[in-house]
């Protein structure tokens, strides 16, 4: 987990763009679209990100509360066994398929929180004329990702959950693929954003090099220059 915890430092990086030194919008970008057009978008961006994080929150608690009811159902299951060695296996082996599961719960959970502050800059750096196209498909990517990856969890624990004996050599094969398949699933997740951190850098370099050519060469005046960095 250390290396998707490890983007944070990335994560950093983005955020201390500084691009006070940029000069702001005319009134109208080029193709005619307000700064006041840009705010609204923003906002609508916002509220719909701040939709789509508590939806997909309410759907990670609720396969986490099935997963937790299945599991006590399992639980129960070793009132019935007589044998105490047995018992105490069983248990176990209940404790470490929740650690697994929870492992997979939490990384996808940093990285929809990381992709969602993302998406937040980057929206706010549209509004002062930075291009967020590349940014945006990238995103789109880690959405993908992170879905095809829950698939993948929510196979793996119906696996785990159905008994708490010995999973068979089919069911271990099978898990062990679903396993391997929604980390690949969450590594390019992960790559997806550092990707999406990487295109927001450059685009913001490329607004800043071409505001300042403009002021060189006097379609851009002092009075035009930026007030502030982006707030946080």
């Amino acid at each position: 987990m250390k290396k998707y915890l490890g983007f944070l430092f990335v994560l950093a990086m983005l955020f201390s763009l500084n691009v006070s030194s940029v000069l702001a919008e005319e009134s109208t970008d080029a193709a005619g679209t307000s700064r006041e057009d840009l705010r609204v978008k923003r906002e609508e961006v916002r509220k719909e990100m701040e939709a789509k994080r508590e939806l997909w929150r309410q759907e990670l608690e609720t396969k986490r509360e099935e997963t937790k009811t299945r599991m006590e159902t399992l639980r129960e299951s070793l009132k019935t066994e007589k044998d105490a060695v047995k018992a105490k296996i069983k248990e176990a082996r209940i404790v470490g398929r929740e650690k697994a599961l929870e492992r997979f719960d939490k990384i996808t959970e940093k990285i929809n929180d990381f992709k969602d502050k993302i998406a937040e800059k980057a929206s706010k750096l549209e509004e002062r004329g930075v291009d967020i196209t590349e940014t945006e498909k990238f995103l789109g990517t880690v959405e993908a990702k992170l879905s095809e990856a829950e698939a993948k969890v929510a196979e793996a624990n119906a696996l785990l959950t159905v008994s708490a004996e010995q999973l068979s050599a089919e069911t271990k094969t099978e898990f062990r693929t679903l396993a391997k398949e929604a980390q690949a699933l969450l590594k390019e997740a992960h790559q997806a954003l550092r990707d999406a951190v990487k295109a927001l850098r450059e685009a913001v370099k490329a607004k800043m090099d071409a505001v300042r050519e403009a002021k060189k060469a006097g379609d851009l005046d002092d009075s035009e220059e930026n007030e502030t960095e982006p707030a946080e």
